[in-house]
């Protein structure tokens, strides 16, 4: 199952419901790599975890790490909207969406779970994977909204026009097997010259911003610490995992 464009009919955020924490309460495991990790070498991990996951050998998995400039083309992907082709490598995600930007001072959470355990519903699991964006976002005096439409994360630009605004963080899901793999990208400082290249998500009339180009300065870690505290309301607990306690 290839979740494409999966959008709630109001603006209105929604609240992490029952079914999407585990009746176990087992923990997710929670894992943060150094360095920039090849998209390649990200896709193959993460594809075999998912499926490890589906035949019971490995727990769910919230992997955070940074690739290298690139740009993923989703199933919905246009061929037009890949302005220079050049300009960066180009990968086919096999996710929902179309062309995106992934990079430096990107935050990529990939987020590995196991649907069976939580309630089997797949809108829910988008909609909640939005709210965690907004509610880490709020942690930092940035007001994310969702758009009917478009999907994603989207933050209000009235310095520029009453109908002005920009996405801050993307979100493409694929499902196999009831578990969930691929995740969200949010943009804290990446160059955002770099989305020059595609027509981001296929949107030409919005632009992408960033905290940093909000002027909210935040490290990564201070990121990470949000992104953690905001899973866990709606998901449950994690684990902070690494590859010699059962990690990638």
């Amino acid at each position: 199952m290839v979740i494409e464009t999966l959008t709630p009919e109001t603006n209105k955020v929604p609240k992490g419901p029952q079914k999407l924490l585990r009746a176990d309460s087992r923990p997710v495991q929670w894992q943060i790599s150094e360095g920039l990790v090849p998209y390649p070498e990200a896709l193959a991990t993460m594809q075999a975890r998912a499926r490890a996951i589906a035949d019971g050998e490995a727990e769910e998995l919230v992997w955070l790490l940074e690739h290298p400039p690139l740009y993923t083309a989703g199933t919905s992907a246009k061929a037009a909207d890949l302005l220079r082709p050049d300009k960066f490598p180009v990968y086919d995600a096999g996710r929902g969406g179309q062309y995106t930007y992934h990079g430096p001072g990107q935050r990529i959470a990939y987020v590995m779970l196991d649907l069976r355990q939580r309630g089997r519903d797949i809108r829910c699991l988008v909609q909640n994977l939005e709210a965690w964006v907004i509610d880490t976002l709020a942690a930092h005096n940035i007001k994310g909204e969702l758009r009917e439409g478009r999907i994603g994360v989207w933050v209000q630009r009235p310095e520029r026009g009453a109908m002005s605004e920009d996405k801050i963080a993307a979100l493409g899901v694929r499902v196999s097997r009831w578990v969930s793999f691929h995740g969200i990208s949010l943009n804290v400082a990446p160059d955002l010259s770099h989305y020059d290249g595609i027509v981001p998500c296929g949107i030409k009339d919005q632009g992408v911003t960033s905290f940093e180009d909000l002027g909210q300065l935040v490290t990564m870690p201070e990121v990470d610490m949000s992104l953690k505290s905001a899973f866990e309301q709606r998901f449950g607990p994690v684990l902070q995992a690494s590859e010699s306690d059962g990690g990638l």
